[in-house]
């Protein structure tokens, strides 16, 4: 028999030595696997249904602040934004009754004028001739006067007949009656009674026509100026005179919010000049028709002024008051956090390390705070500063 083949020595010690290194390889592995601790991640595990829960350290607790719901009175109101104009039914623009040429303007803008205070001249053709009429008219009234006394002291020893007594005294009646005419016709252009006995006197015609303020107040415009030609109802009006006692304030409403306004509710209005001042006002006129473009309405309001402090153009803004105050759960607005979904949240605590997340429901803000309908009651602790940081933290950001 052959004998089997031997294996070299060598090659022996290279396999034995090759599989102990393999073994040593596989046992330091898996002591490896067994000593490396496990991933921490920063979401807390789901504690209630609905509801999600965070866990915070020493370091991260100085990031919020803790407070506790309490309640709070919410007055149901709206606001809308708009601007100040004068008041349209206390405002008068006035022109010239007739054509002429200013002689003077006296008053400027800005100026207080009271009622049939003189704004303005005009040398007027038209005053001219009624006043030329009526001096000519008394003329003929006074040759009618004589005419008739004369024709009766002549019938009287028979030197005139009956019939020229009648005509006298017709022609004296119809010349009254011409006087009586050209009198109103001047007194149309602003005369009086004395200054129309004067003409008559004087015998001389006063072109100037005088222009008074119909009304006591302001004058907010002024075009005119010596030397100007002016006619009746021709803008731009020489003068505008306006009561600033009360201030018109127009705005646009939501559509939506239509039926919450009346006329005649109550508001308060503010403007940038006078921050913390309160204007008391009237809603006076509610748009007929919704824009079409922007689905708002025409909301026009009276504001007191007694001061004058408004002015037109201003921008302003009005709260109106609807219903009565309520007195409501409530937390300062930085402890309600709107989340991804539009949902709004608050993060509740009991042992101020362990925090739960709220879904809330918001009704009024007001004044920096929430009024909360649902998710959260008086007495619970929820953080008031930093629930934004909670809510980053829970969604997977940084929470160092």
């Amino acid at each position: 028999m052959s004998e089997a083949p031997k294996i070299p020595r060598n090659y022996v010690s290279y396999g034995v030595a090759a599989l102990i290194a393999l073994v040593v390889a596989y046992v330091g592995f898996a002591f490896f696997l067994a000593k490396k601790p496990a991933e921490v991640k920063p979401v807390a595990a789901e504690t209630v249904p609905g509801e999600l829960a965070v866990d915070l350290n020493e370091k991260q607790l100085q990031a919020i602040k803790i407070g506790v719901v309490g309640t709070r009175t919410f007055v149901i109101e709206r606001q809308a934004v708009g601007t100040i104009d004068f008041n349209q039914n206390r405002l008068t623009q006035v022109f010239t009754p007739y054509q002429g040429r200013i002689i003077a303007a006296l008053p400027n803008v800005g100026d207080r004028v009271e009622k049939d205070q003189v704004l303005f001249t005009i040398d007027s053709p038209d005053l001219l001739n009624a006043e030329s009429a009526l001096i000519a008219a008394a003329g003929v009234l006074k040759l009618q006067n004589a005419t008739l006394a004369r024709a009766q002291k002549m019938k009287s020893f028979g030197g005139a007949s009956q019939q020229a007594v009648d005509q006298s005294a017709s022609d004296q009646q119809t010349a009254e009656g011409n006087l009586k005419s050209a009198r109103d016709a001047v007194r149309i252009f602003g005369k009086t009674d004395e200054e129309i006995d004067n003409i008559i006197a004087l015998r001389k015609a006063d072109p100037r026509l005088v222009v008074k303020s119909p009304m006591t107040g302001y004058v907010t415009t002024r075009n005119a100026a010596p030397g100007l030609f002016v006619q009746p109802g021709v803008a731009p009006p020489p003068f505008t005179v306006a009561d600033l006692s009360t201030m018109w304030l127009f705005a646009n409403v939501p559509e939506t919010e239509t039926p919450l306004f009346k006329v005649g509710q109550r508001l308060k209005a503010h403007v940038a000049a006078y921050p913390g001042r309160d204007f008391d006002g009237t809603i006076t006129v509610l748009g007929p028709s919704v824009d079409p473009n922007t689905r708002r309405i025409f909301v026009r309001s009276e504001i007191e002024d007694p001061q004058h402090l408004l002015r037109g153009g201003m921008f302003a803004d009005f709260t109106i008051r609807l219903d009565d105050a309520v007195n409501a759960t409530a937390v300062p607005a930085a402890a309600v956090v709107r989340e991804g979904d539009g949902s709004m949240s608050a993060w509740t605590t009991k042992d101020d390390r362990h925090f739960v997340r709220r879904t809330v429901k918001v009704g009024h803000i007001q004044e920096g705070y929430d009024q909360i309908l649902e998710g959260l009651k008086r007495g619970e602790r929820v953080v008031v500063e930093g629930a934004v940081f909670l809510s980053n933290k829970l969604a997977g950001g940084s929470t160092d």
